[in-house]
């Protein structure tokens, strides 16, 4: 389906900068490549169809992709695949990791000491193939929301200072661990979970983002905040009146009323399948009116998802 263009709406920048990095605002998240749900929830994917999908996100304009070493199931790593599909990389191609949460060959999940972050930061690096990371999050537990970041955030800026890590953002945080870690180090980005129905803590938190020049990318913005990773099973009346009056699928809707929450807010949804590859590049052209805006923002805000373990943030 091809979203129709609202020409009453001013259209935004199609670009932003990460540091000195300029990505398009509709990226790639690389969770999906390895099978049908993430992790080793789901079925493994066919690994060359895989690869085409990311050579048919470059060739349709995605030059930022996210991505992470634990994004691996028993027969897939999302790393090795974009290695296999991209290398040589385009000179422009922006590829974002995380740190901090680690998967042991198992699959069981473990959280790093700050000592353990340059093994994470080296796992990323041999995978992709390359002698430095664009940008690396450090992805903050659940467990450890109210807390203080400084020491892991202080052990990544160390890493910045070596020249393994071009630019740091910081993921699954609060306004103060935000203004806690631009303290440290500057950020460029704050990767948290944001859709509709967002919670008042989020909004606020992406506000601030554009207030300080900073790029806000959301994970769960197809689902929608409080849901499982990709498109919802149910959806409001209201999402599903714009998607009809559009002609456009209602993750499409979700996306674009994402994208349009200001120009420094970047999406990175993630797919295995080409068909809707397209749809979500397509999903960034759409404009939706003052009024669909205003009737989709008004939704009932979620309680959080949290897509990875509860864990206290260091091996027990």
């Amino acid at each position: 389906m091809s979203p129709q263009t609202d020409t009453t709406a001013t259209t935004p920048p199609h670009t932003w900068q990460l540091g000195d990095l300029t990505v398009n605002r509709v990226g790639f998240g690389a969770m999906r490549l390895t099978g049908t749900a993430p992790f080793d929830r789901g079925v493994p994917r066919d690994r060359e169809r895989s690869i085409a999908v990311l050579r048919q996100a470059i060739e349709l304009g995605v030059n930022h992709i996210d991505t992470a070493a634990f994004y691996f199931s028993a027969t897939r790593s999302a790393n090795e695949l974009i290695n296999r599909a991209l290398a040589p990389y385009p000179e422009d191609l922006v590829i974002t990791t995380k740190v901090w949460p680690g998967r042991d060959a198992s699959g069981a999940w473990w959280w790093a000491t700050p000592a353990q972050l340059r093994n994470q930061v080296e796992e990323n690096l041999r995978q992709l193939g390359r002698d430095h990371l664009d940008v690396v999050n450090l992805r903050v537990p659940p467990s450890r929301r109210t807390g203080s970041i400084a020491e892991h955030f202080g052990a990544l800026a160390e890493l910045r200072d070596a020249g393994l890590i071009r630019h740091l953002g910081i993921s699954n945080v609060t306004s103060e661990q935000l203004a806690e870690a631009m303290a440290i180090s500057p950020v460029v980005c704050v990767q948290n979970p944001y859709g509709l129905a967002a919670s008042n803590e989020d909004r606020t938190l992406l506000r601030r983002c554009g207030e300080l020049g900073l790029a806000f990318v959301p994970f769960f913005a197809i689902a929608g905040v409080g849901r499982k990773a990709g498109p919802a099973a149910r959806d409001s009346e209201a999402v599903c009146t714009v998607a009809r009056a559009h002609g456009v699928s209602v993750a499409q809707v979700r996306l674009a009323w994402t994208l349009q929450q200001g120009s420094h807010v970047l999406a990175i949804p993630g797919t295995g399948d080409p068909d809707h590859l397209a749809q979500n590049m397509a999903a960034g052209r759409l404009r939706l009116s003052a009024e669909e805006m205003a009737c989709l923002a008004s939704l009932k805000p979620a309680a959080r998802s949290e897509p990875l373990p509860v864990g206290s943030g260091h091996i027990a």
